[in-house]
C-alpha cells in the first residue's frame, strides 16, 4: 500500500469534514449580512438546513454499506459521524423557522446547530488523521 493509496482511500471520509466546514462558515457569514429583517436569514439558514440533511440521507447509505457487525464503540463513531451533523442541520432548520416567526429560541437553535457541525467537522478531520497516522508505518515499510 502506498502513500497515495492511504490518501486516496481517506479522501471520501475528508468530503464530509469540508462539508461540516462549509457550513458553518456559510452559516456565520449568513448571520453577519446586514438585512433588513431577520426573515431572509432564516429562509438562507433553512435552506442550509435542508441541504445539510440531503447531504447526510446521501452519506448514510455510504457510511453502513459495509458495516455489518459493528462493536458497540463502532456504533457510537458512526452516531459521531451522521447523528450529530444531522442533528445540527434539524437544530438549523428549527432555528431558522424561529426566526421567520420571531421566536426567542431561534438564536439559541442557531448557536446549538453550529456548535454542533463545527465539532462534527472537528471529530471528522481528526477521525481521518488519525486513520492516516495509524497507516503510515504499514506504508513506510514497503
Amino acid at each position: 500500500m502506498s502513500t497515495s493509496s492511504i490518501a486516496h482511500g481517506t479522501r471520501g471520509f475528508w468530503k464530509p469534514a469540508l462539508v461540516y466546514f462549509g457550513t458553518v462558515l456559510f452559516e456565520a457569514l449568513a448571520l453577519l449580512a446586514p438585512l433588513p429583517s431577520a426573515w431572509p436569514i432564516g429562509i438562507i439558514l433553512g435552506l442550509g438546513g435542508l441541504a445539510g440533511v440531503a447531504y447526510e440521507i446521501q452519506i448514510i447509505p455510504a457510511r453502513y454499506q459495509y458495516q455489518f457487525g459493528l462493536a458497540l464503540r463502532d456504533w457510537y463513531a458512526q452516531f459521531l459521524w451522521v447523528g450529530v451533523p444531522a442533528l445540527g442541520n434539524a437544530s438549523l432548520i428549527v432555528g431558522a423557522v424561529g426566526l421567520i416567526v420571531q421566536k426567542t429560541f431561534a438564536p439559541y437553535s442557531i448557536a446549538g446547530a453550529i456548535t454542533l457541525l463545527l465539532f462534527a467537522g472537528i471529530y471528522a478531520a481528526w477521525d481521518v488523521t488519525l486513520r492516516i497516522v495509524m497507516n503510515w508505518d504499514k506504508t513506510s515499510q514497503r
